[in-house]
């Protein structure tokens, strides 16, 4: 056992908390003694909440974003314009558009962004899902949310080569958004303009 820790239970449950992103070890250490100074009923809550959500979470068939259901509600509301889908390139994404409330197409969940560095190629995103979606018919607007970073820049002009053959619109949100920045990141306010105020997609990194 680590010295500074007086429970080899205490330090494994630290351990397992530092491995979550942007949790260091105090941190981590935090969050163990707050659950341990909880009610047994409610830390017990919190595990069952997290094991269930690993079990039982499902993904739209649609547009791959998190739902509860084989469809999420989203591409289920027939509220919803079906005719336009902004890509994006994670959930968080999408929950970031949808508090701008000037958006009201379907979605479709990249899971990633194009990074060799990282190893992560047009294989590993829902790029080919989003073509066969388009040659399906019924779209008439793809609308490109990425972040305005290179790798974004890059899986952005990937996906104009896949789409361009298609009778579709392509569109990029306005540079509102600074270039570097992470879509998640920007105000509503900002992130909202640069949907309302998206312009044709060039070809251009």
């Amino acid at each position: 056992m680590n010295g500074q820790y007086p429970s080899t239970l205490l330090e494994k449950a630290v351990g397992e908390f530092a491995k979550l992103p942007g949790v260091g070890r105090k941190t981590a250490m935090r969050l163990v003694l707050h659950l341990l100074r909880q009610e047994t009923a409610a830390v017990e809550a919190f595990g069952r909440a997290i094991v269930t959500l690993k079990h039982e979470v499902k993904y739209c068939k649609v547009c791959h974003n998190i739902s509860d259901t084989e469809t999420c509600r989203i591409c289920a509301s027939p509220q919803r314009d079906a005719s336009v889908v902004c890509v994006v390139e994670n959930i968080r994404d999408v929950m970031a558009v949808e508090a701008t409330q000037q958006y009201r197409g379907l979605y479709h969940v990249l899971g990633g962004v194009i990074s060799p560095m990282d190893g992560i190629g047009p294989g590993d995103l829902q790029i080919e899902s989003l073509v066969q979606r388009v040659e399906a018919g019924g779209i008439e607007e793809v609308i490109l949310a990425l972040s305005s970073t290179m790798e974004g820049d890059t899986t952005n002009f990937y996906i104009y080569r896949k789409l361009e053959k298609y009778p579709v619109k392509l569109s990029v949100i306005a540079r509102g958004i600074s270039v570097g920045d992470e879509l998640e990141y920007a105000d509503e306010v900002t992130l909202g303009r640069s949907i309302v105020n998206r312009t044709p997609f060039t070809g251009s990194v």
